[in-house]
């Protein structure tokens, strides 16, 4: 076993929220290899041609990978993981909303950017594919955003992907709907935090009306500029919102779990050409890291 593969352990609990095999057709290759072979290429951050021969041939493991980005099997994993994570008591409803930006390496770059092929049709699974890619240019070049929604127990609810250059502010409720997690009894999922944590960089009278509105209560200091315009205004401009300094140091948890996703290298830098292999790729890592 390579450092970095599935233990037994592991395996079991993976194997358990994998889509049932096929009845027809040839069987396929061991799963648990293809699995590692795929975490290999997501942790070291090699291209697909360089995964090592015991992982089996490398066209296996990214067909899996490509395959399962397709059908929305990655997305499923996690999915089934978060939902006996929340049965068994270890998702707690205190969301911490962040972003953190990866820098594109140049292998990403060069995907069509007008219609992703030529003849104008969407390969299937790349209907949601942006024209930019979700690669945008910033100050440090061609970079990539990740917008994530965190519990306090460290798993990540929800994450979004977006051009680097892109605001948090705007994508705050892409992601907020996001968050839903599906009751195993049945019902209707939850998505609704029990409170919430926010930088100044969510601090908008919009925002603000958004969580009021879905009656959850939430802790974002106010901006020194929609401060100075408050006050210029007199009783006009109203109350400063409520601010819990204590409430406010636990957001660090998230700065930790960005952290600790950006250990796999092929999450720190993003070298997939297209956005939904980019985000399949976070989706695998968060699988991992969950196991």
């Amino acid at each position: 076993m390579g450092r970095g593969d599935l233990t037994d352990d592991q395996w079991a609990r993976l194997e358990a929220v994998l889509p049932p095999l096929p009845r027809m057709g040839r069987k396929p290759r061991d799963r648990r290899q293809c699995f590692d072979g795929i975490w290999w290429r997501a942790r070291t951050g090699s291209p697909w041609r360089d995964v090592p021969e015991r992982y089996g041939p490398w066209e296996t493991a990214y067909t899996l990978f490509r395959r399962w980005q397709i059908d929305g099997t990655w997305s499923e994993i996690l999915k089934r993981l978060q939902v006996k994570a929340d049965a068994a008591g270890h998702i707690e409803w205190e969301v911490s909303v962040d972003s953190t930006v990866c820098r594109a390496h140049q292998h990403a770059a060069g995907a069509r950017k007008r219609g992703l092929t030529s003849g104008g049709t969407v390969p299937d699974g790349l209907g949601s594919e942006p024209e930019d890619h979700a690669i945008g240019r910033s100050r440090g070049g061609l970079t990539t955003k990740i917008h994530l929604a965190v519990d306090a127990s460290f798993h990540v609810l929800a994450a979004v992907i977006t051009a680097g250059q892109r605001g948090d502010a705007p994508v705050f409720t892409e992601v907020m709907d996001r968050i839903r997690v599906s009751r195993p009894g049945g019902g209707h999922p939850r998505t609704r935090p029990g409170h919430l944590l926010a930088d100044r960089a969510y601090s908008s009278r919009q925002i603000r009306a958004y969580l009021r509105r879905r009656q959850i209560p939430h802790t974002i200091p106010e901006r020194r500029d929609q401060a100075g315009h408050r006050l210029h205004r007199g009783s006009a401009g109203g109350r400063p919102p409520g601010f819990d300094r204590e409430m406010y140091k636990r957001r660090n948890r998230i700065e930790c779990r960005i952290g600790l996703l950006k250990q796999a290298r092929g999450v720190a830098t993003r070298f997939d050409k297209l956005a939904v292999r980019y985000e399949a790729t976070i989706q695998l890592t968060l699988i991992r890291q969950t196991l």
